[in-house]
């Protein structure tokens, strides 16, 4: 086996809540604009230690979700080392096959690579993210009639295939990167938290 990674996940995007996108539907507003971040807490890709680390792509999705054809922008943690770089794009760009290459093959244009300063902070199932001075958003789930995070299983979308997503809003949802056409500053929207384990 390439890799094994097992670690967190915390999303958000510009669509109302509940997203369609993790139903198949069309995005609200015909186009998303999401953040999607995989903390990895444990994991290797060929022998290589990963744990620690987080990769996050920022994504203009411009129409349904299940054709493809998403321009991003791929933040990592500045403190990946030019190895672990390497062996997590692999992973993420599908290179290495497994789950990560289903994703992969939704994207049409990387617009940039880059190594930031990146907060991470899941919490039960709440959370915060931080990418770089222009990227900020918090997290929080819904509730069930038992008191328990509303969750997703099953759907024809998923960043974490195999594990349930819990779904929520997110109170702020930030983006200043106008180099790449990004400009965000939304208050309860759409976001997604959970636990991914990729082997491939």
């Amino acid at each position: 086996m390439a890799y094994q990674l097992e670690g967190e996940l915390l999303e958000v995007c510009t669509c109302k809540i509940l997203c369609p996108c993790w139903v198949g539907e069309d995005p609200d507003g015909g186009t998303c604009e999401g953040l999607l971040a995989w903390h990895i807490v444990k994991g290797t890709v060929n022998g290589l230690d990963v744990s620690g680390r987080t990769i996050v792509a920022l994504a203009h999705i411009p129409g349904n979700i299940l054709k493809g054809n998403w321009r991003i922008v791929v933040y990592l943690d500045d403190k990946t080392t030019p190895q672990q770089q390497e062996a997590i794009l692999n992973v993420w760009t599908g290179k290495l096959g497994g789950p990560c290459a289903d994703l992969a093959q939704l994207i049409g244009q990387v617009a940039g690579v880059e190594r930031v300063p990146i907060v991470f902070d899941s919490q039960g199932v709440k959370g915060r993210l931080k990418i770089g001075d222009g990227i900020e958003a918090e997290l929080a789930p819904f509730q069930g009639a038992q008191g328990h995070p509303t969750a997703l299983h099953d759907t024809v979308f998923t960043t974490i295939p195999g594990s349930p997503a819990f779904v929520g809003k997110a109170t702020t949802y930030k983006v200043n990167a106008p180099k790449y056409g990004f400009n965000i500053d939304l208050q309860n929207h759409n976001a997604v938290q959970g636990k991914f384990r990729f082997v491939g």
